[in-house]
């Protein structure tokens, strides 16, 4: 399996006002493949280092499966009123479940089967306890730079009161309640505009779940599914089974437009 690592001598900077700069030395070890080594490299390498914006990176194949990586950083070029920039991150998030897709196995130590759960993850006497697992979640930005006359405070006002809401409709390629409006920061340049940074999560829509015996769940990005379990038995033994699933409401919509960036 290949991996990364920041080698010791790495960060060597250029400083000034004009144009400061970091490298950031990275080696891979353990592939051939320049297809690895890219993904590799993006995953890690972070986006801003020490202020400076992450411009482009450099690949050297020393052989044996073995790579050095240089990833310079430098200052960000200034934006005119109305230019945009881009950013996402498909790192995933975190979320607790009770229920797995499939029991792949079972194994008893007595003579009998292992008890049925059903797909109930970490059953004990009274609870069922879960596990915490990875999910797809894309994180994305856009900065835009806007022009005084926009940024009033009634579209402030906006701004407030669509951070943690859901999108009503189509967005960004999204349909509606995939994506969840995280905040906005931004600060004024000059007398001319703003630069306002938007943050935003996506999560897809489902449908056709199914818990156990229960089917045909369906539910949005951002609405929040739980179980409901009961006592059974099953080998003599007594026994959590999911009997009813349930699809919450967390988070409001709202209409995404009125961010003013394009949907």
């Amino acid at each position: 399996m290949a991996t990364i690592i920041e080698r010791y001598d790495s960060r060597e900077a250029t400083e000034g006002v004009e144009s400061p700069s970091v490298d950031l030395i990275y080696m891979v070890q353990g592939t051939e493949s320049d297809g690895e080594v890219r993904g590799l490299v993006e995953a890690t390498v972070p986006a801003l280092y020490g202020g400076l914006v992450f411009q482009n990176y450099h690949i050297a194949h020393l052989g044996g499966g073995v790579w050095e990586i240089t990833a310079r950083y430098g200052k960000k070029e200034p934006k005119d009123t109305n230019d945009s920039s881009f950013s996402f991150d498909t790192g995933g998030g975190s979320t607790h479940i009770t229920q797995s897709l499939q029991t792949i196995a079972r194994y008893s130590a007595g003579a009998g089967p292992a008890p049925d759960f059903r797909g109930a993850i970490g059953v004990t006497t009274d609870s069922v306890e879960g596990t915490d697992i990875t999910v797809p979640i894309y994180s994305f930005t856009e900065t835009h730079y806007l022009p005084v006359a926009v940024v009033t405070g009634d579209y402030k006002a906006s701004l407030f009161w669509l951070t943690g809401k859901v999108n009503d409709s189509g967005f960004k390629g999204f349909s509606p309640g995939e994506v969840l409006f995280l905040g906005a920061s931004g600060s004024q340049r000059g007398k001319e505009d703003w630069e306002i940074t938007f943050r935003f999560a996506a999560s897809p829509n489902v449908t056709g779940l199914s818990i156990g015996p229960i089917a045909g769940i369906n539910k949005k990005g951002w609405e929040y599914l739980w179980v409901r379990y009961a006592d059974a038995e099953d080998q003599n033994v007594l026994v959590k089974h999911p009997i009813a699933a349930y699809v919450e409401k967390v988070y409001e919509e709202g209409d995404f437009a009125d961010l003013g960036i394009g949907t």
